[in-house]
Formats: C-alpha cells, structure tokens, sequence
C-alpha cells in the first residue's frame, strides 16, 4: 500500500509548520526557491500590463494584443459543408451528420499543437476531449440531472463517437496577424473513436488485450477522451487518454476473472457518465457491445494509453504506445538527457494519483526521423516519490526491451508483489496498482508537466483536491501542503545536475494558487513562499502549461468559475520564475476552461483551445460564443493572438 505523504510529514512537522512557512516564506518552501536555479538567462519582465478574472462573454487580452477564431467545432476539413449546427441542436442528428463529423473539426478541443511540414506548411494538431450532449442536441437531453428518457438515441451515440479523437489540420497565417485554417489540405485529417489505431510494446498480444473481434491483441478501434498531449522531436504527437472508464457501462460484479475486476475497480470501470454517452448500447455484428463490460470485458485495457499520431503522414495508423503505462494519462511531454535518450512526463489526472516519467531505451537521432519511430517502445517506466526534506527520488516499475523475435524481456521491480512478478506486462497495464505496490506520493490531480529547458527542471500542474485531509482521506504533506485544497498549486520537480534521465530530484512549491485577498489563509495566493500583493490576479486550478523562449512558464487554468474558487472564467496566465512576476494574459467565457497553450514557432502567435464555452451542467448554455452565422449554439474553437506591433509575443 503506498505510503501517504502525511505519514512522512508527521515525522518532520507538523501541518500547521508546513502552511506558516508557505505563507510566510520559512524556509519549509523558500529553501529553493531560485527560480532559475543557476541558469545563466538573463531576467527579462513581462512587459504586458496585466488583466484580472472577470465574468465577461467575450475573450479578454491585454492592450496591444488582437485575437482571431481559426477552427470550430463542426468546421469542414474537406470540401464538403459545415455541421448544420442549429438543425442539430433543434431536430437531432441522422445517419448523414454522423458522417459528415468524421469529416469535420471535433468537439471541445484541449490540446494544441504547433508544427511545420518539410514543405513549409503549419499545421495544427488538436484533439478532442469529451462531448457535451445536453448543448448539442436537442432540448431536453438532460431531465433531474441524467439523461432523458430513451437519450441519447443511437444516432447521438454515433455521431458523438466520431466528435472525439482528434484533428490534424493546415493553417497559415494572414498578413494581418490572424490565422485561417486550410480546407482540404492534404495534411487535414480527423481520427476520431471509430479509427483503427495498432497496439505496440510489451501489452501487446496479452491476454487482457484480447477481444472478441480481436483475438491477437494487436489493434483496437477508437481513441476516447484525449486530454492534452506533447509533441516529440521527430514531429509526432502523443496524444493521451485520459477518463476512457467514462464511456464503459455494464456490472464489474458480474465478471467472474478476479484480476479483471480488481484492474476495473481501481481505474473506475464501469464509468457514471457511461449513460450520457450510450456507447455501451452500440452493436456490432456479434450483437455485442464493446463498450459494455459484460460483453466484453477486455475492452477497457485498450483505452488509456498514450497515442502517438504522425501529422506528416497523412496515412500513418496511430499507435497506443504500451510501454509508458496505462492511467488517466494527462499529458506525455518530452525533454531530451544529455546522453541523447528520451525522457517523457506524465500526470494521472485524478485525486491522489502519481507522477510518471519513461525514459527510453534508445537515443533520439536528429538526421533519421524514422530511427526515432518506435523509441517508445523500449526504456524504463518510473513514479515520483516525494520526500519530506523536499528531495525526491524516481523509482522504477519496470524495463522493458525488444527481443530479436519481437516478444518482450520485462524486468519489474523487485520490491513488487505478484502479480507483477509472475505476469510481468501488468506493470504496464494496472500501472496504477504496481505504483500502489511501491509506496509512492499520492497528489493533488497530477495534470500537465512541462520541461522548462530554461530553469532544468519539470514543472507539474495539481489541479486541486477538495478531498485532501477529508475523513477517510489521505492528510496533508509537504508537496500536498494544503487541506480541502480547492484552489490547486504547481510543483518545480529539479532533476539532479538538470538532467531530465536522473533518478534523484529536488523539488519546490512555486504557486500555491488562490485569490490574495481571499479571507480564507487556506485560499490565499502565495508566490514562492510570499504572499502575493493585493493588486495580483487571482489564479484557480492551474491545468496545463506552455514555455516560452525566455523561461516564462504560461499556465492555462480549469476551474476558476466554480463556487468554491474564483466564481470567474477560466484564463491564462504568466509566471516569470526569475524576476517572480505573476501576471493574467487571457480570460475565456463563461463555462469555459482554457487548455492547449502553444506557440507558432517564430514566436508571434500564441494558440490555445476554449474547451466546452457555456457549459452550465443543465440544457441552456450561458454563453453561446463564439456567436456569429446566427448559430445558437456555443462552439468549442481555437483562438490565436498576437501582438498588434508584430513583436515577439512575450516581449
């Protein structure tokens, strides 16, 4: 069972000590607190004059800046016509919307990527989270807080299966500043959970791989629920999957395998919102579903991987790299060692998840991008482990390696109990559970984790837990510091000697997030250990994160309008980590969240996603943006900005 962090904390200090020296910049969070952390950079300020929360339906930027839209939901990536939004929201959806969605921009966009073809070309990659049925069908979806009565109708179940997975698509540039996308582009492609994608690395092939229409293990229809990704340096894209258990129905009590259900249990299969979604009543042939566990129990092991998807290949399969574990994956970025392998992070997004790293076996070639295809294949999965006196070690869960026949040589480690020794792919597929076994750190909703080359060091978004120190719960600890933590903080993990591969860390607290005139101490802002002044904006559960070129580390946020934080809309903000300036960039609109930050690569241009705009948990949205084409509904999209003097955007 892994070792809460406030059993280690109560051999150090006391709770109380912890949140003091917080606030007040004791040395508990100060001792590290060098942002830079000896990085030659010379300090340059954020020279925008800052925004602050508001309730506004509109996007808000700072004087000096400008913003377009470049892709809705529902926008052509081919020839053809647009989603007929309104006859959609007011008469449903038929056989043809479903099939014009496999053709079209999907919906409530989260990660954005940046890239450039051989041939000049910019593209964007762009993958699609999760659907809000009760804002794009008919009214009433949603009847006492569940579905209505037959909702959603098969056709609905469809067409929202195709509205995930993913978007590839060419834009270029304005002389203006603005962004358009390119209809029928070569390079335009959606993938969506109907798409057929290869299973590779060491769960290839075992048992729980295996379905009824897939008897080898070896590939599955669909990629679901992809939250935030990273791009590599060969030009692919590992896109995550994240809350897959959400589209899982069924009864795990009536599973007879053991091991099956216990795997189930600990990932949440079956999922609450499987009812919204209905994929569990779509049949094939067999008239089984895939999606209900009782016809399939094996299914859900294929869901909750990191899928690396080539954008340059138009043709390219998506492949479900095993080797690097299967959670709640939010975010797969990587850096590059010293020694030229490659070291991928990742969060599990869900209360008292882990924090993951997979370092390759292989080195990244930079003159043979196809030397680099399959890197992910072969290295070492790893989980953090906190320590109270803010160092922190990696601790191995398993290596694997590619034999000459192509089977797998998996060496766990050895502290794990059975089964992992015994069956030692489970390392990979109950991942969770094998990070149970070794006494790890359980956090606050591990999200994004970005390599700042700038500062060598990792930064890890925890979103928030309201559960944190709650009866039955894990308590505080020092990397958790804060009870009922509603409002989220940010970790700077700092490898040892700034290499990404080491196996030892020092770690720091640089936001815990929260209002500074909030009258609640346990809601406050606090700024590398110092409370913010008056005049700095507010900040709620930091999600995902982009750098700049000068170190800046540009943080996204999902959550600031609920009551319990902000009651404002989700924004974007800047963090200076060494002059310490903390500033707001971007508000979204009213039931947004914001994710996705990216820059074009001169600079310029800053893109992020307005995910699931009006959401209100109810059938009537409370915005419709981004308006316009008299469309009465609200559209999930993409926004670029940029500065109107043509500056760098951070200048």
């Amino acid at each position: 069972m892994a070792e809460y962090f406030g059993d280690v904390l109560s051999r150090a200090m006391s709770r109380r000590s912890v949140l003091k020296s917080a606030i007040f910049g004791g040395a508990g969070l100060t001792l590290l607190a060098c942002g830079g952390g000896g990085v030659s950079a010379s300090p340059q300020p954020l020279t925008f004059r800052t925004i602050y929360p508001n309730t506004e339906d509109k996007i808000t930027i700072p004087e000096g800046f400008n913003h377009n839209v470049v892709i809705r939901w529902g926008d052509a990536l081919d020839i053809g016509s647009n989603l007929d939004w309104n006859k959609i929201r007011s008469q449903g959806v038929d056989s043809n919307d479903v099939e014009r969605q496999k053709k079209c921009f999907g919906y409530n966009c989260d990660f954005v990527g940046f890239l450039r073809t051989q041939d000049g070309k910019s593209l964007l990659v762009v993958n699609h989270e999760y659907c809000n049925p009760e804002l794009m069908f008919p009214v009433p979806f949603l009847s006492r807080n569940a579905p209505s009565q037959g909702r959603p109708t098969e056709e609905e179940s469809r067409f929202m299966l195709e509205a995930h997975g993913l978007s590839v698509v060419e834009i270029r540039k304005r002389q203006d500043g603005s962004w358009e996308y390119v209809k029928n582009s070569l390079y335009n492609r959606r993938i969506t959970g109907s798409t057929k994608c290869e299973i590779t690395g060491p769960a290839r092939g075992h048992r729980l791989m295996r379905t009824y229409y897939d008897s080898e293990g070896t590939f599955v229809y669909g990629t679901l629920n992809n939250c935030a990704a990273g791009k590599t340096p060969w030009g692919t894209v590992l896109t995550c999957e994240e809350n897959f258990h959400s589209y899982f129905g069924g009864n795990r009590n009536n599973i007879p395998d053991d091991l099956v259900r216990s795997i189930h249990q600990r990932y949440g299969v079956p999922g609450s919102f499987a009812p919204y979604y209905g994929f569990m009543n779509l049949k094939g042939e067999s008239g089984k579903s895939k999606f209900n566990i009782n016809d399939e129990p094996n299914e859900a092991f294929r869901f909750g991987w990191v899928v690396e998807v080539d954008p340059m290949d138009p043709n390219s399969t998506p492949k479900k790299r095993t080797a690097l574990g299967r959670l709640k994956h939010e975010a797969a970025t990587y850096a590059i060692a010293p020694d030229g392998r490659v070291v991928v992070y990742m969060g599990d997004d869900e209360r008292f998840e882990y924090v993951y790293k997979f370092i390759t076996k292989g080195k990244y070639n930079p003159n043979n991008r196809q030397a680099n295809m399959d890197l992910l294949d072969e290295g070492e999965l790893y989980v953090a482990k906190f320590k109270d006196d803010l160092t922190g070690e990696w601790i191995l869960i398993a290596k694997c390696e590619k034999k000459p026949d192509g089977t797998y040589a998996i060496t766990p480690n050895p502290n794990l109990p059975e089964p992992f020794k015994s069956d030692p792919v489970l390392c990979f597929i109950n991942t969770r559970g094998a990070a149970d076994a070794l006494g790890v750190t359980k956090m606050d909703r591990p999200e994004d984790i970005e390599w700042n080359p700038l500062t060598k060091s990792a930064w890890v978004a925890l979103t928030y837990n309201e559960r944190r120190g709650a009866s039955g719960q894990p308590g505080t600890d020092r990397a958790n510091p804060r009870p009922n933590n509603v409002m989220g903080h940010i970790v700077e993990i700092k490898e040892a000697n700034g290499n990404p591969a080491s196996t030892t860390f020092t770690w720091q607290i640089p936001i815990l997030c929260g209002d500074p005139n909030a009258s609640d101490q346990n809601n406050k802002l606090i700024i590398y250990g110092q409370l913010a002044s008056s005049s700095t904006p507010a900040i709620s559960a930091p999600d995902n994160f982009v750098i700049d070129r000068l170190g800046n580390v540009w943080i996204a946020t999902d959550g600031n309008p609920s009551s319990s934080r902000l009651r404002k809309n989700d924004g974007v903000y800047v963090l200076n980590p060494f002059t310490k300036e903390f500033k707001m960039f971007l508000s979204g609109v009213p039931g947004c969240e914001i994710c996705g930050p990216e820059f074009s690569d001169d600079w310029k241009t800053f893109f992020c996603a307005i995910q699931h705009p009006g959401e209100t948990d109810t059938n009537e949205p409370n915005s419709r943006w981004p308006y316009g084409d008299n469309v009465q509904v609200p559209r999930p999209s993409v926004i670029a900005v940029w500065r109107t003097d043509g500056r760098d955007i951070f200048a």
